[in-house]
């Protein structure tokens, strides 16, 4: 099974340091036949393809061949699975060839012994649930999957970290503390250099392995990155430090003594590894949100089987089971509920902390916690179908994204790492000439410096970790952010335009105000309720709803018409008007305080409900004081419905959307981040102008078609302006495509959520003020990293480069305060600048870490 999702597929890479690894890496994916684009993220370590429409897919292994020949790799994961059914070696194969077939699976191993397939595979590509599709079509099963490696990976590589750096630092230590007591070794038969050679050669070759691979891929493809920068500058400081061991006593050095750099090259590889296990200990934070939701899946589930309840893995769970839920207990998987109620706790995907109230036919989603009560649900979507899934593969493909202010960064590496060895070999030029003397090791500490300091990891990973923490924190305020590029958008906004129905309003009708002073209420009600039970238009929901939650009995209805634009007409039977009496038997066939009663035919009473033009149609007077109240009510933003019957009318029915609860705390906040609010809707003037005004907008614009929205977005972007829109329905998907940021109302309808840059999982229309003000404040720490790690490499690079010789040399020297750091000369000790280096990467990080604390706008 392939990772694609419509022509996406997600690629977890392996081997990039620095910025320069980004671009390499996109440059070789794109070079693949059907990639389209490569978007690389350097702190998630994925690359996001676009595949191109048609045509043959490009295989995993075509993909790993070129990242390999770009001197990277196809990060992958191992897992074990406890297999049933085998019984011989035949099956052995059997289940290996079911196992190496999936796409996305680089190896597998089964041990009949044991009856366990060790199987490595590459996440994104292939998941758990894949392998076990696979081994059940190939006849066998799956009871157990004993150990899944989703984070097998960051151990290994960090413990891996560890034990360099652990191995160079104490290498540099104790190199450095031989050098400073030379006279512990005087009773050895050779001198010194040698034994610091020892110590300092496995750094070299064994710590710093990486580093070379790296680097001679680059090499090999005409190209550079961080890993060259390190693998130059620490050779040419053990590589003269070996020769000048060797050939301390020779005419080459004239009689003076060979200085060696065997502290200076273990002490930079040290720091370096150490700050590559720092960045990964704060990259694996940064992606904590992703890991948070996918913790959240229950590892099992009771399931109703064969008339018995049985508890059953979570991965076993299929559609059309029935789950039964306890109280406290986590949903398994996203189904509608069957039979029970209870309160969800639905936080993990909404961000309200509010349960939600369910009962038969109400919706339920895998990960949400039950309350109190028990009930069972039919299991309608598994696996990577939910909508916890489906939000998790949102916000990996967001931080995989790249925002437009990263290209800075990948442009500015691109050329920036032979750039920096160019600059190098020209600083070792310029001091060996000039240098004081002995002019070869200013020469060096100042090239070396100027390599190590120079590396661009800072700028590689200012832009990502925060989009990672951005995205990340947005789902757990129910803000789900598509890309990078829509995070970014967002906080130019200066105008937000809002829909009425559905975003402001919940969308769904109800009976508000009922005017039947002589008939009563209940009865106009089940009088109107009875004629509308055979319409489906949504005022006629309302009034059916009402007449319900009323407790009225309602009659049956005969030759019913529906005359669009105006109402709905029928015969009740039995000439009885539900709630009120018998019309045909009311003397003269007057209906009291109504007017008089015609066309009473069989037993039959003609009903009518409708606006003011259907009473018109059909001859029927609506008493001055009841046209009177309507208009009232219709001036409170209230759709009016007349009810008649028998020729009269009888009352009117005030029906309109209920305001959403947080719809004025919304526009409030919206207001106080400085947007410019808009109402957008295809209602009346009246009663959106009523809406407006109870959640204090001042600008609105009714009586649009979808088309109508689009344009007016267009018209507001003419003068320069960003606009977000926020909608629900289908009707608001072209404005919502042509905003600069659409914002989608998830509990609205699907290709309103497709059109959009954001989607707020809940419906609460507070989210989009949460999505505003994290944007502002993801860019305002995007653009500190940048500033920092820029201003990092102008201000370091020309005091590596030994810009402050000069001026020591005209104050006569430099001060015994500084000699540690900038020896005598003041050249910056290599030392310092690979801890330099280091702390610059870890602060930029630790930066973005800071948007785990943000909070929404106050309500």
């Amino acid at each position: 099974m392939s990772a694609q999702i419509g022509s996406r597929m997600a690629l977890p890479i392996a081997g990039m340091t620095c910025a320069a690894c980004v671009s390499h890496v996109s440059e070789a994916l794109e070079r693949v036949d059907g990639v389209e684009s490569a978007a690389v993220n350097l702190a998630t370590e994925r690359a996001a393809l676009t595949l191109r429409d048609g045509g043959a897919q490009p295989s995993l292994r075509t993909l790993a061949d070129a990242l390999d020949d770009a001197g990277y790799g196809v990060a992958s994961r191992k897992t074990t699975l406890a297999i049933g059914g085998m019984t011989c070696a035949a099956c052995v194969s059997h289940v290996e060839k079911a196992l190496t077939e999936v796409e996305g699976v680089a190896g597998a191993s089964v041990n009949l012994a044991t009856e366990r397939a060790s199987v490595e595979y590459v996440p994104g590509v292939a998941a758990i649930s894949d392998l076990r599709y696979s081994v059940e079509d190939a006849g066998y099963s799956v009871s157990a999957v004993i150990a899944d490696g989703d984070d097998s990976d960051y151990p290994s590589e960090t413990g891996g970290l560890r034990a360099k750096f652990a191995l160079s630092l104490a290498a540099s230590a104790l190199i450095m503390a031989l050098m400073a007591f030379p006279a512990v070794l005087d009773w050895l038969p050779f001198r010194m250099e040698f034994v610091l050679w020892a110590l300092a050669t496995p750094v070299q070759l064994w710590a710093a392995r990486g580093f070379y691979v790296s680097a001679w891929s680059a090499a090999r493809r005409f190209t550079s990155n961080m890993n060259t920068l390190i693998a130059v500058g620490t050779s040419v400081a053990y590589g003269y430090s070996v020769f000048a061991t060797l050939f301390a006593d020779s005419a080459l050095f004239d009689g003076r003594a060979a200085h060696t750099y065997f502290d200076t090259s273990t002490a930079i590889i040290g720091l370096t590894l150490f700050g590559r296990f720092m960045e990964a200990r704060a990259k694996r934070r940064a992606s904590d949100a992703v890991r948070a939701l996918a913790s959240l899946r229950p590892e099992s589930a009771r399931v109703a089987r064969d008339g018995e309840h049985v508890d059953i893995p979570i991965d076993e769970i299929a559609v059309g089971d029935t789950v039964i839920v306890r109280p406290g207990e986590r949903i398994s998987a996203d189904g509608v509920v069957a039979e029970g109620a209870s309160g969800v706790d639905e936080s993990m995907l909404t961000g309200e902390s509010v349960p939600v109230e369910k009962r038969a036919g109400s919706e339920v989603y895998a990960a949400t916690i039950n309350g109190g009560g028990a009930f069972s649900f039919a299991v309608g979507r598994v696996g990577r179908d939910t909508m916890l899934s489906g939000i998790i593969r949102l916000v990996e493909e967001a931080q995989g994204s790249k925002a437009p202010i990263q290209r800075l960064a990948d442009a500015v590496s691109s050329w920036f790492v032979p750039a920096v060895i160019a600059f190098a070999a020209a600083v070792f030029a310029v001091w060996l000439a000039l240098g004081p003397a002995p002019s070869y090791a200013s020469a060096i500490l100042a090239a070396v410096a100027v390599l190590i300091i120079a590396c661009p990891c800072a700028m590689g990973l200012a832009t990502p970790t925060a989009i990672m923490v951005a995205t990340g924190k947005g789902a757990e305020f129910g803000a789900l952010i598509r890309s990078a590029e829509a995070l970014e958008t967002a906080h130019k906004a200066d105008v937000i335009a809002l829909d009425k129905t559905g975003t402001l309003t919940r969308g769904r009708p109800s009976v508000a105000e009922v005017y039947a002073p002589e008939f009563g209420e209940d009865a106009l009600i089940a009088l109107a309720a009875s004629v509308e039970r055979a319409s489906e238009h949504p005022l006629g929901a309302a009034i059916l709803e009402s007449a319900a939650e009323r407790g009225l009995d309602l009659q049956d209805a005969a030759d019913f018409r529906s005359i669009p634009g105006a109402g709905v007409v029928a015969n009740l039977e039995d000439g009885k008007i539900p709630g009120a009496g018998v019309v045909a038997n009311l003397e003269d066939g007057k209906i009291p305080g109504a007017g008089a009663a015609a066309n009473l035919d069989g037993g039959k009473t003609p009903a009518a409900v409708g606006n003011a033009r259907l009473m018109d149609e059909l001859g029927i007077a609506v008493p001055p004081e009841m046209r009177e109240r309507a208009e009232r009510m219709s001036a409170d933003g209230r759709t009016i419905a007349f009810a008649a019957s028998g020729g009269a009318a009888l009352g009117a029915i005030g029906i309109s959307d209920t305001l959403e609860p947080h719809a004025a705390d919304a526009v409030a906040q919206l207001k106080r981040l400085g947007l410019e609010v808009v109402m957008l809707t295809g209602d009346n003037a009246l009663a959106a102008d009523a809406i407006a005004a109870r959640v204090g907008i001042e600008r609105v614009e009714s009586g649009l078609l979808p088309s109508d929205k689009a344009d007016f977005i267009e018209n507001l972007q003419a003068p320069g302006k960003t606009v977000a829109m926020v909608g629900d329905g289908v009707n608001d998907a072209p404005a919502l495509a042509r905003a600069d940021v659409g914002i989608a109302i998830g509990t609205g309808a699907d290709v309103a959520m497709e059109s959009a840059d954001v989607t707020l999982a809940g419906g609460d229309l507070r989210g989009a003020a949460t999505v505003i003000a994290l944007s502002r404040a993801a860019m305002r720490v995007i653009r500190q990293n940048l500033f920092w790690a820029f201003a990092y490499n102008v201000a370091l690079i020309p005091v590596a480069a030994g810009a402050l010789y000069p001026i020591f040399a005209a104050l006569g020297g430099v001060p015994d305060a500084l000699r540690p750091g900038l020896g005598e000369h003041g050249f910056l000790n290599p030392i310092l600048a690979a801890a330099a280096m280091a702390v610059s990467s870890v602060s930029v990080v630790a930066n973005s870490l800071r948007l785990k604390r943000f909070k929404p706008p106050a309500k």
